[in-house]
């Protein structure tokens, strides 16, 4: 549980480094390029990069793949939206995920779908709900259809991210997940024509702060707490990220704290209790 807290924590960062990085005038495809490149050599430097030739070549490959297709449609489709809808409704639309997990998790029947957890899960959505805001106005379907996507495609990217690293070593899934993501990146940078060195010293010290915490420890801490959660418990527990993209908000960029914020915030934090209290998954056996 708190390797998910800390993963969540970890991401909830990436909205927040990303607006100073791209304020100062670089390109978001850049910025996401030079973060994989470094937080790829990051991991390179403290794991035994050498031990990948243990790996089967197919899980090589599929994890690569995962970080370099799945990672970057997640997040071109989520972008894509902000085209159509506003932020706030987006991450409303996008955390809609753990129910996907959980009724995924319930089809396939590798998680039981307890009382328990639907009641943590019902907290979670309420805490996410009231901290982000329902939307209001109408919406264009577009943009709709794009968030309800990216949430469906994460929702699918979670069990299988939990398949795939089954057996590897977790800094070397996640070394070949970041490797995977940054060989993407690059590539559609050099193809836009966006991909060149910054120059202004904050942007790159957030650059590397968006490589070291939002990315090696982000994903190194996901991989291990999935492999012991599972991804129903680890997608109610991660719903602490906006709270925490919130409270960061308010320190770093003088964004304000609402009432509705915290309120929002006791709920996740409610639902992340009840999950613990509720016993651990249990694979459903034929």
């Amino acid at each position: 549980t708190l390797l998910i807290v800390i993963s969540a924590i970890s991401f909830g960062s990436i909205s927040v480094l990303t607006v100073l990085i791209t304020s100062a005038g670089v390109p978001l495809l850049t910025t996401m390029a030079w973060r994989y490149v470094l937080a790829a050599a990051l991991l390179s430097a403290v794991t035994q990069v050498r031990g990948i030739r243990s790996i089967p070549p197919r899980r090589i490959v599929q994890l690569l793949l995962i970080g370099g297709c799945g990672q970057a449609l997640i997040t071109y489709v989520s972008l894509r939206a902000l085209d159509f809808i506003p932020v706030g409704p987006l991450a409303f639309l996008f955390y809609t995920y753990p129910a996907w997990v959980a009724l995924l998790a319930a089809i396939r029947k590798t998680e039981r779908l307890t009382p328990i957890r639907i009641f943590a899960l019902v907290l979670a959505l309420m805490g996410v709900t009231i901290m982000v805001g329902m939307p209001t106005e109408k919406l264009n379907p577009i943009g709709v259809f794009l968030a309800i996507a990216s949430a469906l495609l994460y929702s699918a990217y979670l069990p299988e991210l939990e398949h795939v690293q089954e057996g590897v070593p977790p800094l070397l899934a996640t070394f070949l997940l970041i490797a995977g993501a940054a060989i993407s990146f690059v590539l559609a940078a050099l193809i836009t024509g966006e991909l060149f060195l910054p120059v202004e010293g904050a942007a790159w010290a957030n650059i590397f702060l968006l490589a070291f915490v939002s990315t090696v420890i982000a994903f190194s801490t996901l991989i291990m707490g999935l492999s012991v959660l599972g991804p129903v418990r680890t997608s109610i527990i991660a719903t602490v990220e906006p709270f925490f993209t919130a409270l960061l908000g308010v320190i770093v960029l003088h964004n304000q704290f609402s009432v509705s914020t915290l309120a929002g915030g006791v709920l996740i934090a409610t639902a992340i209790l009840v999950i613990e209290w509720s016993s651990t998954q249990v694979p459903i056996t034929a």
